[in-house]
């Protein structure tokens, strides 16, 4: 069972699942992962609409193009990075 918790998402107003998914249009994902929900950096980066676009092209280039890690190595060092950081997201 997941608890609520008092933290706030975002110290931006970011908007909810309901209000994200309402602005993706009918058989369109809402992202390349299918967590069952959308995450909290999603709706953060939908909420802004000149550098939601600008840091998904830099996240699909760095995730997703042929370069010297594989996809494992670069979500392990993307997990490691986001602990690090304590990202919440």
């Amino acid at each position: 069972m997941e608890q609520e918790s008092k933290q706030p998402e975002a110290w931006v107003k970011i908007p909810t699942e309901a209000e994200r998914r309402a602005q993706i249009p009918p058989g369109v994902r809402a992202s390349g992962y299918d967590y069952g929900f959308i995450p909290a950096m999603g709706r953060l980066l939908s909420a802004h609409k000149d550098i939601g676009p600008a840091f998904s092209n830099l996240f699909r280039t760095v995730m997703f193009e042929p370069g010297h890690l594989t996809r494992q190595e670069r979500e392990m060092v993307a997990a490691v990075a986001a602990v690090a950081q304590d990202c919440h997201y």
